[in-house]
This record gives C-alpha cells, structure tokens and sequence, in this order.
C-alpha cells in the first residue's frame, strides 16, 4: 500500500526556504522580546544596510 505521506523533497529551494522559517521560528520562541529587523536580517543571512549620511535639514 502507498503511503502518500512518504514523500522525498528534492526541491533545494524549498528546503532552504523551510531552514530559514524553522530558524526564524525557534529563534522566536527563544526570544523573550520581539525580534528586531536587524535580528531577523542577520538570522535570513541578510547584510546590513549602511545608514546614509544626514543630509541637512534632517
């Protein structure tokens, strides 16, 4: 009999997308505040923006 559950993920994107969502999910969990753009960034792996510099007036 076919379990139609026993699937095998062979898509590599999915499964990347898959260990950024568990990571963001624990790391969440973990936290006992709410997680910071610059968290979540650094967790995706994303780089950090460099701030502009003031312009004036700002």
């Amino acid at each position: 009999m076919h379990d139609q559950f026993d699937v095998t993920l062979e898509d590599g994107d999915l499964l990347n997308e898959v260990e950024l969502t568990t990571t963001l999910i624990i790391a969440a969990s973990e936290s006992d505040e709410h997680l910071t753009t610059e968290q979540i960034d650094a967790l995706l792996g994303l780089l950090p923006i460099r701030p502009r510099p003031p312009v004036d007036g700002d």
